[in-house]
């Protein structure tokens, strides 16, 4: 059966729903209001094999921030339900990934405890509408709600357009290796027992 799930979350500051399917072929329609954050977010469901459907209104007349980590709780929340009791799952994912001269890494393990190591050095402050310096609240919201050990590290690269890709493309790689069922893997993979 596809993983899939649907988590709506709404507060003063933002209205957002999100339908995730971790077994899609990388189908989306997202609008948050925030074109180039779109972008990277319809880049992220391509290649991560992810069906994703995201609609957020926010207070946009203040600025993208409220918007953009919302948007990242609900996603980690949409992933970790997905994952449902995570028995047969790989867990552990991770992806270089090259964007012109841009190159970047991430590393991910589904391990329950919601960390994040993000090594990102982009000089420009704004792509489009979108504050680059949000970029790390995304993927720390994302990590803590979906319980991921993530490191996202640059290892290369001028362009911000390109970094800032690669990051969302790597990130997309590593979570679609992570999550994949192994019918090698009995039970949950945790010397523990659970995750």
């Amino acid at each position: 059966m596809p993983r899939t799930a649907k988590v709506e979350r709404k507060t003063k500051e933002t209205q957002i729903t999100v339908s995730l399917n971790l077994d899609g072929t990388g189908e989306s329609s997202i609008s948050t209001g925030v074109g180039f954050f779109d972008h990277m977010l319809t880049a992220m469901a391509k290649h991560g094999l992810m069906d994703m459907n995201i609609q957020a209104k926010g207070d946009l007349e203040v600025d993208p921030h409220h918007t953009v980590e919302d948007v990242g709780i609900v996603i980690g929340k949409a992933i970790d339900k997905a994952l449902g009791d995570k028995v047969g799952i790989v867990r552990f994912g991770w992806a270089v990934i090259p964007m012109d001269e841009a190159l970047v890494l991430s590393s991910i393990d589904i391990s329950g405890r919601g960390i994040i190591c993000y090594d990102v050095d982009i000089e420009q402050e704004k792509i489009g509408a979108l504050d680059t310096i949000l970029l790390s609240g995304f993927f720390e919201s994302v990590a803590r709600n979906a319980g991921l050990t993530l490191h996202i590290r640059k290892l290369a690269g001028t362009d911000p357009h390109h970094t800032a890709e690669a990051v969302f493309k790597s990130f997309a790689k590593a979570l679609q290796a992570a999550v994949a069922v192994s019918e090698k893997i009995k039970g949950v993979p945790s010397t523990k027992g659970s995750l």
